[in-house]
């Protein structure tokens, strides 16, 4: 990648319209880091240390919990460490690395609840050939496969953002730096390069919503035909969980890449809540709807040096 760059460093101005707030936010936001922190260990732990959880559907959900715990960690650390009073600078590298590493992350878990929609299928239309379809080898092929695409994603987004000369200002509106409001700084005429960035974002987040969507499509009507209301709810319950954590996902994604006309403030609120909110609620959905998860973590949380269930 040619960098035809005269700037040396970047200066975030953090998020629009709240300036005097920096208190306060740097409270709520290390609160929300925490938080999302020990959640997501939490339920890493439960999982390692319970071998009944040592299933795909488990497999994938400590994937995500350790994306979970890297995605806020992108972003979060400089801007708590500007909003405590210190400096807003941030180096080209350093800006370089923000945006990879939040593309790849983000990307990823975009992968990740697909497959995690694709396991769900095969376990409830397929129940009696799941463990022959979901082996060791599919999931450990399925999960480097998430990583893989995201890191081939990020490194294009990252590439046609960075080889844009920025030789003028350098003061980011925004508090980590992302794909728009770069752009805003080039020294180039950026028209095209925003349309190809709009496909992309938009084309993938696309393409595994609808993936999902049928993947649940074959669930839903394959929950319909089980006879028994108790097996219907079971059916259901396994998936509520899933289906609120997409929720979740994709509705900020929608809101800041695909709005034809972009509005600072509220992309930052909804930044923040993908960033720092939802990796904090991923862990309680996950484990407040699932009696498996509560059983581990009550027992590692009663008896916290416990090894995993050959006791």
């Amino acid at each position: 990648m040619r960098n035809l760059s005269v700037v040396t460093q970047f200066i975030l101005l953090g998020i629009p319209n709240t300036e005097g707030l920096e208190t306060m936010l740097f409270v709520l936001f290390l609160s929300f880091y925490i938080f999302t922190l020990m959640g997501n260990l939490l339920i890493l732990t439960a999982i390692i240390s319970s071998t009944r959880l040592h299933t795909p559907m488990y497999f994938f959900l400590c994937k995500l919990s350790i994306f979970d715990i890297f995605f806020p960690s992108v972003s979060s650390p400089k801007m708590l460490f500007y909003l405590s009073g210190n400096s807003r600078a941030i180096s080209y590298a350093g800006c370089v690395c923000q945006l990879f590493f939040y593309h790849f992350l983000g990307c990823t878990e975009c992968f990740l609840y697909t497959v995690m929609a694709y396991d769900r299928f095969v376990a409830i239309c397929y129940p009696l050939r799941y463990s022959i379809i979901m082996s060791h080898r599919v999931c450990a092929i399925l999960a480097t496969g998430t990583s893989f695409f995201g890191c081939i994603q990020a490194t294009f987004l990252t590439t046609l953002t960075f080889q844009l000369p920025y030789c003028g200002p350098n003061e980011v509106d925004y508090y980590f730096c992302d794909i728009p409001v770069m752009l805003k700084l080039a020294c180039a005429d950026t028209s095209a390069l925003e349309m190809v960035g709009f496909i992309s974002v938009g084309l993938m987040p696309l393409s595994c919503f609808l993936l999902i969507l049928t993947s649940y499509s074959f669930i839903v009507c394959a929950i319909l035909r089980i006879r028994s209301a108790e097996g219907r709810r079971r059916a259901f319950s396994t998936c509520s969980a899933h289906l609120t954590a997409i929720l979740l996902f994709y509705m900020p994604v929608v809101l800041i890449y695909l709005r034809p006309t972009p509005s600072p403030w509220l992309d930052a609120t909804v930044q923040v809540l993908n960033n720092l909110v939802t990796p904090m609620l991923n862990p309680l959905i996950y484990s407040l709807r699932n009696k498996e998860v509560k059983s581990s973590l009550w027992k590692f949380l009663h008896n916290p040096g416990f090894l995993p269930e050959q006791l």
